[in-house]
């Protein structure tokens, strides 16, 4: 029997995310008054002028991505390949491989071998500006860990994509901290500075928080604060991490215009400036959804990445039924994201050990 409240936040937090990453994506690289030129006082509000339907970009797509490497690494456990937090990493870098494949254009090598089904929606074959540090990892390797990164990179490309990480493995009997440490390794894959995984790590945190623990959404963000402290206390920047986040939680709180407080936080293309600026917009506006993801793109920094981010908090916080109708029904392959969502929840709930999962789960994330 499915728990609808609880699929309303699996569904909320992958749908609400594509619809922030479309609804930023017509505006990712104008300037402030060109947007508000473009689209009006309130900046873009809806897909009605930029031809109908949304089109979400690379955030979307790797989170896509991520989840199908999360269930990969489980339907496969009866293959020999147990499930644990290096190997969920591992199957998340080969499902990276299978995005890099969507990305063929401009000399990207083929891979013939694929991990899941995704590999085979055409539809999802298109570049929508991504990250160099993300194509560049992925086709050098994918192979970064904290202990041995590949690189200096804090672009936002880790925290943009691992919400299905606190989504997903929130509901296995891994403690919060083993899974927020899956989050900050997936993003390591690609980014190896501290300030690309640490933010990645409390994402993964807060959406885990409010989808399996019960938690308000402050409570969800000042746990993560915490949290983060104490598992990256010898690294570097994560005081300055902390101490960003804090600023994002104090200035929710403040009657600084919307706009000068994202300012004060930053644009949003490293990660701990997506992550602060998506939290100060859930927290500005915590029962709108509406109001949360448009803040949080109408600003001259990387807009589809904070609307993703903001996005995936909301929905996971409220629900896919608090993302607006006009958004979630013009949202391109929206039957996909669903799809996505649906299966990292019924195999949660119903295939559990995939010695005993039906064959559909082996036709789709099986793999040999």
């Amino acid at each position: 029997m499915k728990d609808e409240m609880l699929l309303n936040k699996y569904r909320g937090c992958l749908m609400g995310g594509a619809a922030g990453d479309a609804l930023g994506v017509p505006v990712e690289f104008l300037d402030e008054p060109d947007i508000f030129a473009q689209y009006g006082k309130k900046g873009i509000t809806s897909f009605r002028k930029v031809g109908g339907t949304g089109k979400y970009s690379d955030d979307t797509q790797m989170t896509l991505f991520t989840a199908a490497g999360l269930l990969t690494c489980d339907v496969n456990a009866g293959k020999g390949v147990l499930p644990g937090q290096r190997n969920y990493v591992a199957s998340i870098a080969d499902a990276y491989r299978d995005w890099l494949q969507t990305q063929r254009q401009h000399g990207v090598p083929y891979d013939e071998m694929k991990h899941s089904w995704l590999r085979d929606v055409d539809a999802l074959y298109y570049r929508c500006a991504p990250g160099r540090t993300c194509l560049t990892s992925i086709i050098e390797g994918c192979d970064g860990t904290i202990e041995t990164p590949k690189n200096d990179s804090k672009g936002c490309g880790g925290v943009m994509r691992v919400a299905p990480v606190g989504l997903y493995l929130g509901a296995t009997d891994l403690s919060v901290e083993e899974v927020d440490r899956i989050g900050a390794e997936a993003a390591a894959l690609t980014h190896g500075h501290d300030l690309g995984y640490i933010p990645a790590a409390a994402l993964v945190h807060i959406i885990n928080l409010l989808v399996h623990k019960d938690a308000t959404l402050r409570e969800a963000v000042e746990d993560s604060i915490s949290a983060t402290q104490k598992m990256f206390a010898a690294f570097p920047n994560e005081k300055y991490f902390a101490e960003l986040m804090q600023k994002a939680v104090e200035l929710s709180q403040s009657d600084t215009p919307v706009l000068d407080a994202i300012h004060e936080l930053g644009e949003g293309w490293v990660a701990e400036e997506t992550l602060a600026i998506s939290v100060y917009c859930s927290l500005r506006y915590p029962d709108s959804f509406k109001d949360a993801v448009i803040a949080s793109v109408n600003h001259w920094g990387d807009s589809d990445s904070t609307g993703a981010v903001t996005g995936n908090i909301m929905g996971a916080w409220l629900g896919l039924k608090a993302v607006p109708k006009n958004l979630a029904e013009n949202l391109f392959l929206k039957e996909i994201v669903l799809e996505i969502a649906d299966d990292l929840y019924d195999f949660r709930e119903n295939g559990n050990h995939s010695k005993t999962a039906p064959e559909v789960w082996k036709k789709k994330y099986g793999q040999g």
